[in-house]
């Protein structure tokens, strides 16, 4: 990294003390390394609305916390144009393999050391994280999905909160994403998608998952249509989606048990 400007540096961790730690320990070794926290933030929710305005070099996260976890944000890092390289700082040693999958510069026991941190900022900039890793080892680390969907729309990074998904429909390459509002186009696959998020979505159809919560009832089609054996219905928006036959009985079991 050159010295002739400063290395921007975000924080990222939902404990005071510990973003106070990280200020004191880059302000020590500025002389070696000359760096500029550009801010500071307590969860990946807040980071994202950061970057948003302010692009940085590295972003040093701890992995948990609440709302959007470190993993979940290095996720949506590596999906923005000029991702950011990223350092995790954590009191879990646990995690220490799987950071590294995920193309992590650096991975730091708390409390963090002043020459470990040093060390791990001189590997700035490292290689781009790959995002489709990222979602699918950040699945196995927490044991849970993501809590929001990214995608790009003219320029910007969206997020799409996962609670608010109605369906997932599959058009060629593309699949779309359906909350009461409006769509959004994904870049992740349905199958992705399906593994991610089994108790939360059905599979209906092979170009549709369902919300289990959106389901409202069912109706068979009317003559041969080979789209679908029957339609499902939802919940707040008028859209019918396609039912294949193999699929029609566990459906509306799920319905009729809900």
């Amino acid at each position: 990294m050159s010295t002739e400007s400063p290395l921007k540096v975000l924080i990222v961790d939902d404990e005071p003390l510990a973003r106070d730690r990280l200020r004191a320990l880059l302000s020590d070794i500025a002389g070696q390394l000359p760096n500029e926290v550009v801010g500071d933030a307590g969860n990946g929710l807040t980071a994202l609305e950061m970057l948003r305005k302010t692009p940085v070099d590295v972003v040093l996260a701890d992995i948990r916390m609440p709302g959007m976890d470190g993993i979940e944000l290095a996720t949506h890092l590596g999906r923005l144009e000029k991702p950011p390289a990223v350092i995790f700082t954590t009191a879990y040693d646990n995690y220490a393999v799987q950071a590294f999958d995920l193309n992590a510069v650096d991975y730091l026991l708390k409390p963090v050391r002043t020459q470990r941190l040093l060390a791990a900022l001189q590997k700035v900039p490292g290689p781009p994280p790959d995002s489709v890793l990222l979602a699918g080892i950040g699945h196995e680390m927490r044991g849970s999905g993501r809590t929001h969907l990214s995608c790009h729309e003219r320029g910007r990074l969206l997020l799409v909160p996962i609670s608010e998904v109605l369906y997932f429909k599959a058009d060629l390459k593309y699949v779309t994403a359906r909350t009461m509002e409006r769509e959004y186009l994904l870049d992740d696959t349905l199958a992705h998608l399906e593994a991610e998020f089994a108790e939360r979505f059905l599979r209906l159809h092979r170009a549709v998952l369902v919300a289990k919560s959106a389901l409202a009832g069912f109706e068979k089609t009317a003559g041969d249509d080979a789209e679908a054996y029957g339609w499902a219905l939802l919940r707040g928006v008028p859209e019918k989606l396609p039912v294949s036959r193999r699929q029609w009985v566990p459906a509306k079991a799920l319905v009729k048990n809900s």
